[in-house]
């Protein structure tokens, strides 16, 4: 009957369509309740990332201002070993964020990994406070009896802490706090550039609070309790990892793996070595060699990606020297600072207050280049190019480790004095720390005009869906001047035989490890100059190639049919030049 009632079917397929039409009840108050809600969720998701990247910023820091005079005054270690550990530490920790990142992406999943860290920061800034707890003052059993540590266990323990904490700031900084987590794909030249500038006065400005407090608790107020706060700051970072699990896991853009990088660069090596025997045909490049239509193992995309990003190896690699001068602030500085005279009237200093002295340039060049900026905008004049702006941050890192080198001669020239550092009398220069300031300024100086300035190169250069790819790079760059740090005091110090950085330093000449230093620098500072001319232009962005499903196999057919030396290369290329 319904068939035979061909009229009734139209009227309720009509019905039907106007029901539909028609809005439903639930869903009027939407419009009015939906952004609202949504914008008190992004305002939780910015609250808890900001709790985490404070948390996680304290107990770096907190780990890094005690390290050295952990190591030497409890744990008895000389000088260039302490240095060693602390720069081997600060290298580990910022070289993770890249390698956990990559293992979260390929392996377990960001979650997992996440728990891990979570765990593993948890378990290593437990370990430390139980290696520095004086136990001769509070573990007394019921006879009476004071127990402690073997300093081989207490060795073990430390460097099981270190590790493990290395391993848990990787987790977080790569999955909770990554650079790729804020939109910047939008923005300009100088919107990038004051975006890095107030991203590093950020985490500068949590740094002069965490150098303050920390260094003053550790050393004035509770001694070694002061790693009790690394301790206490993690699980305020875990509470906030409970609260929105969820929203602080920035999943990155797909674009390629250093990995990849790796394998292009190997790849392409290998065909060069076998192409005078086995293969015929020149390219334009080196790396040419990795494509498929070429012999290699990778595709067309792959290979003019790896090709954009090597252009800015020589600014990656002229930092590694840069970033060996930068950590001479918790290393060789602040031996320094230590043997130096810490009392101010009647009160010893932290040491710590030297590094915020290093801070203030970072704090005060910031907002002043951000007027500089907008008054050149205004003006409609071109501010100075990143380049030029990291040159001059690579002269002062020269300037301050020379300068260094001389406030040793004058540190040196002072009669010794007894002073008081965790428990044990030390016998320092009367030189006032205060005299080590200029140093500590110009260091300063060039961290706030060369890291914004890398940044904003790293990123502007490159296209967008490999920009996390570059700024892994310059991570990369970053870390691996800590490690290359670590080893010019291991070779200064055998090959001086321990005279260029010595335990007591007024029977060394350490002044002779920053004159290398600051010769090394300067060779450094002229290399950049000179290759500095190919980062001016910022305007013209890196471009990858993007090439079809249906090209990529005629790439490889045509590979194929080269191997054999059977196709007319002319109308080949023609024809997948055609489709591309």
């Amino acid at each position: 009957m319904v068939v035979g009632d061909p009229n009734k079917l139209p009227d309720g397929r009509g019905q039907l369509r106007r029901h539909s039409r028609a809005p439903r009840p639930d869903r009027a108050p939407r419009p009015e309740h939906g952004p609202p809600r949504k914008s008190h969720k992004k305002l939780q998701v910015i609250i808890c990332v900001l709790l985490v990247e404070l948390c996680e910023r304290f107990t770096f820091f907190g780990i890094v201002c005690n390290t050295i005079i952990f190591c030497t005054v409890k744990l008895g270690y000389d000088n260039y070993l302490a240095a060693t550990v602390n720069l081997c530490f600060i290298g580990a920790s910022t070289l993770t964020p890249v390698l956990v990142g990559w293992f979260a992406e390929t392996c377990l999943g960001r979650s997992k990994v996440l728990y891990i860290c979570a765990f593993l920061h948890f378990f290593g800034t437990a370990m430390l406070p139980v290696v520095a707890f004086p136990f001769e003052d509070f573990y007394i059993d019921t006879h009476h009896m004071t127990h402690q540590l073997e300093r081989r266990e207490q060795q073990i323990l430390f460097y099981t802490g270190l590790l493990a904490a290395a391993l848990g700031i990787g987790g977080i900084r790569a999955i909770l706090c990554p650079m790729g987590a804020y939109s910047l794909q939008c923005y300009n030249q100088h919107q990038l550039l004051s975006f890095f500038n107030w991203f590093y006065w950020l985490v500068n400005l949590n740094s002069t609070v965490v150098f303050l407090g920390i260094a003053y608790i550790q050393q004035s107020v509770a001694k070694n309790l002061g790693f009790l706060i690394p301790f206490t700051s993690v699980l305020l970072a875990l509470i906030a990892i409970h609260m929105m699990r969820n929203n602080l896991t920035y999943k990155p853009k797909k674009g390629g793996s250093l990995l990849t990088t790796l394998g292009v660069f190997l790849n392409s090596l290998k065909m060069c070595c076998l192409h005078y025997r086995h293969l015929s045909g020149d390219v334009g490049s080196w790396l040419d060699r990795a494509k498929e239509n070429n012999g290699g193992r990778y595709s067309e995309t792959h290979v003019e990606n790896v090709k954009v990003l090597a252009k800015l190896f020589p600014l990656y690699g002229l930092q590694l020297l840069y970033r060996a001068c930068i950590t001479q602030i918790p290393s060789g500085y602040y031996i320094q600072t230590m043997n130096s005279n810490l009392h101010l009237t009647s009160h010893l200093l932290p040491i710590g207050a030297m590094n915020v002295i290093s801070i203030i340039p970072l704090l005060l060049l910031a907002p002043l280049i951000e007027c500089v900026t907008t008054c050149y905008l205004s003006a409609e004049k071109t501010p100075l190019a990143p380049a030029k702006v990291i040159t001059l941050g690579h002269a002062c890192a020269t300037l301050s480790v020379l300068v260094a080198g001389l406030s040793e001669l004058h540190r040196r020239s002072y009669p010794l004095v007894e002073q008081t550092l965790s428990g044990k009398v030390l016998q320092v220069s009367s030189m006032p720390c205060f005299h080590l300031a200029p140093q500590y300024i110009l260091l300063g100086l060039a961290e706030a005009l060369v890291t914004p300035a890398c940044s904003l190169i790293s990123f502007q250069l490159t296209p967008s869906h490999i920009r996390g790819i570059s700024l892994h790079f310059l991570t990369l760059s970053y870390g691996g001047g800590c490690f290359l740090a670590a080893l010019i005091v291991q070779l200064v110090y055998f090959l001086s035989g321990g005279n260029f950085y010595p335990d007591a330093l007024h029977d060394g000449n350490l002044e002779r490890f920053f004159f290398l230093l600051a010769s090394l620098m300067a060779v450094n500072t002229l290399v950049f100059w000179r290759v500095s001319n190919r980062y001016i232009d910022l305007s013209v962005r890196g471009k990858a190639l993007t090439v079809s499903p249906l090209a990529e196999k005629l790439l490889h057919y045509k590979a194929c049919l080269r191997f054999y030396d059977t196709v007319d290369r002319s109308y080949t290329t023609a024809s997948i030049e055609s489709i591309l």
